[in-house]
């Protein structure tokens, strides 16, 4: 490798858990041997390879060519094929005799129940689709989406699949002028939505939203409202002649649509950006590519049995929603846990009470709610039976190594493997992921490629280096096809580096003795602090190693002697003082750990971070805040009020 680096790597985490014997025994991939044949079949023979994959599922009509790359990098996959992605998450196994399986097992935040099979799903989604038409919707139609977490809301998309139309989830917890942003964008024509949903015992007037959002969208023919409520009365305006509740057009639709056949390339979903930063981003996903790597990245990252029980926690309002809840899940016919409500209520052991009611068997989280589970504390986690746990998975963004050990202690009981998955909007699923029967796993570390992921770190010169860039040098099927509607804006995006030769996601990253990649944040997330070029995630692990702290965020500020200055902020757990004393002590740990040059400026306490309703910190506000620039845009965050607080005790010196 040159010895030209981009970054410097702080991180020194030596620890490594082997899967079990037991684990590996029945796994599909059960050895690295296994793990290595295959990877390097993907690489060196990716059209047998993903063809194989393929054949997994239905197709009314084969593909002429597993890649085109005549056009690159507008790549084409399966092109030639006719399917679609709701037969293959429904019909396929109600036809293969499969329709008694439990599909949805759904709890909403106030304590109801709804259990749906893989036939009721079919009915349901066929009679929402058989809505849709009834309301004019077409293939190639845009229809926005938003839902609190019911089993409505897998069921629209798949709906939208089943008749071509390109859905858009819209967060149900954005902002109406998110809204309005991304339904002008799409010029979607059908809004869903519900009268309300439930966060923590308190209503969300979900169509109130929709109004204020849609109001001048001269593009919205009709809304469409699904009724949430219950017995609790919700005031739902209606607009005569655009506005319909659901229940009433279903109650006379039949309960069978034929699936739509789709080509290739046709336009399956819009995925936006939050838009915090500018103009949201909508991400294209098309049909095939899509279909095909949802299906088998969800199969060998979550190692998926016939007789599991599957609990993601993400909204389908995100990637994760979508790829592993909805389709890669649902096509592998898979039973799954489906939750409407916040973590911690009534009490922070909502969650530990789901997984032991539920015997759940695979739990998919994020490392933003990992750590706020510590900073609750154990005992919410120990006074459950989470017996029935084989798998732990985490996504999001990096997970510091003690929240690692953390969870693979605590709820994982040193025995369930974890899949610390590394992917994006932009990719469609799992890019680096150990696959948990093979892969020997480190506390915070995304370890290898998933199959046909040709993955590098590279510098600006485009030569491998130890710490770098990130890099993906071949084409995936499960890639994006573009921006909608800013073809130039997706090039300039996500090819600019290296003569537009590789995919370009946008993080640091460095490679360990073992060949394993470590992602150290995004590229915008690098301190020059004294001419050492750090990434911010290896500085806010060194925090997260004290026994009080729950959570981290650094940020550089411009610093006349040493280039950078760092500005770091803190949670505490519960029941733990933020003294000087605790400022005193993490300044040690960062002297031992680093070196004096990146001890901090400033240390501030808080409650929590300011994070997004997905959990992603927010790191753009905690700059204007170190720099004492006006704050931004904060309507998508999950509690404007903390960043209020934090600019506060910064301006007053604390």
């Amino acid at each position: 490798m040159s010895t030209t680096n981009t970054y410097e790597s702080i991180s020194n985490e030596n620890r490594k858990f082997p899967p079990t014997a037991s684990f590996a025994e029945s796994a599909h991939i059960g050895s690295m041997e296994s793990y290595y044949k295959q990877y390097h079949k993907s690489i060196q023979d990716p059209q047998n390879f993903w063809a194989g994959v393929a054949r997994d599922l239905h197709w009314f009509k084969p593909w002429d060519s597993v890649l085109d790359d005549s056009s690159k990098p507008f790549y084409r996959w399966f092109d030639g094929s006719r399917t679609n992605l709701s037969y293959n998450c429904l019909d396929r196994h109600v036809t293969e005799g499969r329709g008694d399986k439990t599909a949805i097992l759904w709890e909403g935040e106030p304590g109801d129940k709804r259990v749906l099979t893989y036939a009721d799903l079919l009915d349901e989604v066929s009679r929402f689709a058989n809505v849709l038409k009834r309301l004019g919707v077409h293939k190639g139609d845009r229809v926005a989406i938003y839902l609190p977490m019911i089993p409505e809301l897998a069921v629209a998309l798949l709906a939208c699949a089943r008749i071509g139309a390109v859905h858009s989830v819209i967060f149900a917890g954005f902002s109406s002028d998110s809204i309005r942003d991304r339904v002008l964008d799409s010029q979607t024509s059908l809004v869903i939505t519900a009268d309300g949903g439930y966060r923590r015992g308190k209503i969300l007037e979900l169509k109130k939203i929709v109004d204020a959002g849609v109001q001048d969208c001269a593009c919205v023919h009709h809304v469409l409202v699904v009724e949430r409520g219950g017995d609790e009365a919700i005031d739902c305006p209606m607009q005569n002649e655009r506005d319909v509740y659901y229940n009433d057009l279903s109650a006379d639709v039949d309960a069978i649509c034929q699936a739509e056949e789709m080509e290739a390339e046709d336009l399956l979903f819009l995925l936006y950006t939050s838009g915090t930063t500018g103009k949201p981003k909508g991400i294209m996903h098309t049909t095939a590519g899509y279909q095909v790597f949802s299906y088998i990245t969800a199969k060998y990252t979550f190692d998926l049995q016939s007789d599991d029980v599957y609990w993601c926690t993400a909204d389908v309002g995100w990637i994760t929603g979508h790829t592993y809840i909805v389709y890669g899940i649902l096509q592998n016919c898979i039973t799954q846990v489906m939750y409407e409500g916040a973590p911690n209520y009534p009490d922070e052991g909502r969650f530990w009470e789901i997984i032991e009611n539920y015997k759940v068997s695979i739990f998919y989280t994020a490392p933003t709610a990992i750590r706020a589970f510590m900073k609750w504390g154990d005992d919410w986690v120990t006074k459950n039976d989470l017996s029935s746990l084989r798998l732990l998975g985490t996504v999001g963004e990096p997970i510091n190594p003690e929240a690692w050990m953390w969870y693979h202690s605590v709820i994982g009981a040193e025995r369930c493997p974890i899949v610390d998955t590394w992917w994006q909007t932009e990719t469609g699923g799992h890019m680096l992921t150990p696959l948990p029967g093979a892969t020997p796993t480190k506390p915070g570390c995304a370890t290898l490629p998933f199959f046909g992921i040709d993955a590098d770190v590279l510098n600006d010169n485009c030569e491998s280096v130890n710490a770098g860039i990130l890099a993906i040098k071949k084409p995936w099927p499960g890639m994006m096809r573009g921006i909608y509607g800013d073809a130039q804006r997706y090039e300039s995006a996500y090819w600019c580096k290296w003569g537009g030769r590789y995919y370009f996601p946008g993080d640091g990253a460095r490679v360990d003795e073992d060949g394993y990649i470590w992602i150290l944040g995004r590229v915008d997330d690098v301190v020059n602090v004294s001419g050492h070029r750090i990434g911010t995630a290896e500085l806010e692990s060194v925090f997260v190693e004290h026994s009080a702290v729950a959570e981290s965020a650094v940020v550089g500020v411009p610093h006349e002697i040493k280039g950078q200055g760092l500005i770091a902020f803190v949670t505490v757990i519960e029941g733990h003082d933020c003294s000087e004393d605790l400022r005193n002590q993490l300044v040690a740990m960062v002297d031992k750990s680093i070196g004096k040059f990146a001890r901090p400026e400033r240390i501030l306490f808080s409650s929590d971070l300011p994070k997004t309703r997905s959990g992603k910190i927010m790191r753009r506000l905690l700059r204007d805040i170190a720099e004492g620039r006006e704050l931004g845009n904060t309507s998508t965050l999950a509690d404007p009020s903390i960043v209020e607080n934090l600019q506060l005790q910064f301006q007053q010196g604390k």
